[in-house]
């Protein structure tokens, strides 16, 4: 069985993150976890572990700077370029680790770092499961985000948030909202690192999903050049393995077992 408690605070690119590395299976792969824009390893729940006990893989999940448990940021103003810095990040921390035969699985933003990952730093990738990921900025986008920040100031959101986040919860809301919204992000787009993809690729959608249309999936699919597949999930939002888990994990799981 998996530790859940497990958890320490590792120095990657000269910040503190908080990181959750479950290595049971000698010379097996290793699932790394990485959360959405307002996420953290708490958010993730129970759904790694089932995942990694089930498939026999080891596990990685940690909390992005500035989310959870890890050092704060020190400003909202993000680069357009943030998401291939926080991939870049990522290698880092695959390489402290030793990590070469990672299947990644993102979720939102972290989809998005993870198929930026598997483009730059495809050599310690093997999979990569990318739920609700972005490629490029569509009007829906600015809508659920632009919802998202009425809910903050109407609703008991920022609490909610506080509990994972703490005095850092402000400061990644407005990282998220201010840098998506901001009229010279609009033109944000990795639809030109999809090619260099070569492993398989599972992209997992709801059809209802308030932050993208399923263009995400048919254009990512399109432009990578390995084993691509995709799982749109009827009346289903933004978060699948949530609203959907049974459906997701049966999917991941012969996804991830599978001949590729």
């Amino acid at each position: 069985m998996i530790d859940t408690n497990e958890g320490k605070l590792l120095d990657i690119c000269g910040n503190k993150l908080y990181v959750e590395h479950h290595n049971n299976f000698e010379n097996h792969a290793t699932l790394v976890f990485l959360h959405d824009s307002l996420g953290c390893t708490a958010l993730w729940r129970d759904f790694p572990i089932r995942i990694a006990e089930l498939v026999e893989c080891n596990l990685l999940i940690y909390d992005r700077l500035g989310y959870g448990k890890s050092d704060p940021i020190l400003t909202y103003e993000r680069a357009n370029d943030y998401l291939e810095d926080e991939a870049a990040i990522l290698n880092e921390l695959l390489q402290t680790l030793k990590i070469d035969n990672a299947i990644l699985f993102g979720h939102s933003d972290g989809g998005s770092i993870a198929l930026i990952a598997a483009s730059k730093y495809g050599t310690r990738v093997e999979k990569i499961i990318c739920e609700a990921g972005h490629i490029f900025v569509e009007d829906i986008t600015l809508k659920g985000i632009y919802s998202a920040i009425e809910m903050y100031k109407t609703t008991n959101l920022a609490q909610r948030l506080e509990k994972y986040h703490g005095k850092k919860t402000e400061m990644i809301f407005k990282a998220w909202t201010e840098t998506w919204t901001r009229s010279n992000y609009r033109n944000w787009n990795i639809e030109h690192l999809l090619q260099q993809i070569s492993c398989p690729l599972l992209f997992i959608q709801g059809e209802k999903d308030e932050y993208g249309t399923l263009n995400q999936v048919e254009k990512t699919i399109e432009k990578v050049s390995g084993k691509a597949e995709k799982l749109i999930i009827p009346n289903v939002g933004h978060t699948p393995h949530r609203e959907a888990v049974e459906l997701v994990l049966e999917n991941v799981i012969a996804f991830i077992l599978s001949e590729n």
